[in-house]
């Protein structure tokens, strides 16, 4: 997921997919413990994602109307 991708969507969508990163980090988290894991990796990609969605929700809320 790339940054001038999430520029072009609404806080609503933002907020949806940040819900989503969310959950996928949780349950990759907690189900490394019960079963091994394919890629050790994707956690440290959806943290990394989050901040971009995140990044860019602050960014919309600083430039909107007052």
């Amino acid at each position: 997921m790339r940054y001038r991708d999430l520029k072009d969507k609404t806080p609503e969508e933002l907020k949806e997919i940040l819900r989503g990163l969310q959950v996928k980090t949780g349950q990759l988290r907690f189900g490394s413990g019960s079963s091994p894991q394919k890629d050790s990796s994707q956690i440290g990609k959806n943290k990394k994602d989050i901040a971009r969605v995140m990044t860019a929700l602050k960014a919309l809320s600083s430039t909107g109307p007052k």
